[in-house]
């Protein structure tokens, strides 16, 4: 045995709430008969809705830096009420002081050589509109880049986004705990979105896009970069596709894409490098999120990944009113200080994260974790609303290193994370490889941590709760 990496192995499988003389129907045909139908199936009927928005052979050419947004915004609206068309910003630097708001039946595209410098003064991005915060619907500042109840909106072009987040936006995280306290308790009591009142003295900073209740979005090609908050961030929204796109890290909580409470997304061949979570897929927070749709019919793939506090890949924490068929292959995580992929929630959350597909990813550079279920994510207010956790299925992931543990999955007495299927997962370096509590039907099949193979055979079962 290397003594550098101790095989440390415990695993529980605690079955607190089945009758123990029940059998389990989670075995190895029926892992590869989800598998097959998921792939081959389902998979194909999400990309059969995703559609990417057209728009009316109507273009207009935009090259004014003294008043750009001003302008752009008039335009914008002159162009949706005429039926739709394209705005073509010419290549130059133009400062933005303020929101750029988006119209339907408009695509904004940004030509190779466009600079959109932000504004880093808050004032200019009031008055406040209804946007999500963390997972609560508050009146905030207004995000970057922002619509509400539109349909066929696009950014396009080769063009750069930068939010200019250093100056000031940056310092806003030390001053935001009152602020956010104060939406999370609104939320938890259900006060009307309009008394959720916000803004100037709440260092709630605003996301960089954010698109609420509409449909049939593309964004494509461009560069994003600095952005106060999570950096593209739809909500209650669906038809979007996200190809091509470079987000580049600005400061904490940059997310990169975060679909919330959003249906049949597509995610593809981007370049996301963060300081906190490349894709956090989401829908709302505690009791403010349960009367909305979960996030479901997701694909992300060829994508390349790099962050330093956060997850290549995660659900949660946000996620209460669910998360479901979610698909991811053929990414790539260059490394993070955290997580390579983690699936977080606590008890106030309530919802579920189900129907989970992931295969071919490669992991480049040393990780803390391979792969974290935790149900008892930060900042738990004691509530008993436990998340359901069933149907996960990973295939062909090689990481290189985690240095603390290749896979913790970690249950709840009162909820036990239900059938894990993972198959030819390789950990090349790791003390830890497997430890799991709570966990029902775990079934592992060729892993390999530190050149030792493990299975399911490693398994110790009781029926005891802990």
């Amino acid at each position: 045995m290397n003594k550098l990496f101790p095989i440390l192995i415990l695993i529980t499988a605690i079955a607190c709430k089945k009758n123990q003389s029940e059998q389990s129907s989670f075995d190895e045909s029926y892992a590869r008969a989800k598998i097959v139908t998921a792939w081959n199936e389902t998979m194909p009927n999400i990309l059969k809705q995703v559609i990417s928005p057209s728009f009316k052979d109507t273009t207009y050419s935009i090259s004014d830096t003294l008043s750009f947004r001003s302008t752009l915004n008039k335009v914008i609206e002159q162009i949706s009420v005429n039926g739709g068309g394209t705005i073509k910003v010419a290549p130059g630097n133009y400062f933005v002081k303020g929101s750029i708001f988006m119209k339907s039946n408009v695509n904004l595209h940004i030509s190779e050589g466009a600079i959109l410098n932000f504004s880093p003064n808050p004032s200019d991005y009031l008055p406040m509109v209804k946007m999500r915060w963390e997972g609560t619907f508050i009146m905030n500042y207004s995000p970057l880049i922002y619509a509400i109840d539109q349909e066929n909106i696009a950014i396009t072009g080769k063009g750069k986004i930068d939010g200019n987040c250093e100056e000031v936006w940056a310092s806003w995280k030390k001053k935001q705990r009152p602020g956010k306290m104060r939406a999370r308790q609104m939320g938890n009591d259900q006060i009307p979105i309009e008394e959720r009142v916000f803004g100037e003295g709440y260092f709630l900073r605003p996301p960089g896009i954010q698109f609420i209740k509409c449909k049939n979005i593309l964004l494509e090609d461009f560069t994003i970069k600095s952005t106060p908050f999570w950096t593209i961030n739809p909500i209650l929204s669906e038809n979007i596709t996200v190809r091509r796109l470079s987000i580049q890290k600005g400061t904490t909580n940059d997310d990169g894409i975060d679909p919330e409470s959003c249906k049949n997304v597509l995610i593809e061949n981007c370049t996301i490098n963060t300081h906190d979570d490349c894709i956090a897929i989401k829908a709302g927070r505690d009791q403010d999120g349960w009367k909305y749709p979960p996030s479901e019919n997701i694909v992300i793939r060829n994508n390349d990944f790099t962050n330093i506090v956060g997850s290549g890949f995660c659900i949660g924490s946000e996620m209460s009113a669910g998360v479901r068929n979610v698909f991811a292959e053929n990414n790539t995580l260059r490394g993070s200080d955290k997580h390579a992929f983690q699936f977080k929630s606590n008890p106030d959350r309530g919802g579920f994260i189900e129907e989970i597909y992931m295969r071919n990813m490669k992991v480049l550079n040393p990780v803390k974790y391979g792969f974290e279920f935790t149900t008892d994510y930060k900042g738990w207010r004691g509530n008993a609303y436990f998340v359901k956790y069933n149907n996960f299925y990973f295939q062909n992931i090689t990481l290189e290193e985690a240095s603390a543990i290749s896979i913790k999955i970690n249950g709840r007495s009162e909820e036990n994370i239900q059938k894990v299927f993972m198959e030819n997962i390789t950990v090349k370096r790791s003390p830890a490889p497997v430890i799991a509590n709570f966990t029902q039907d775990l079934l592992l099949k060729n892993i390999s941590v530190n050149g030792k193979m493990i299975s399911d055979k490693d398994i110790t079962t009781t029926t005891e709760k802990k």
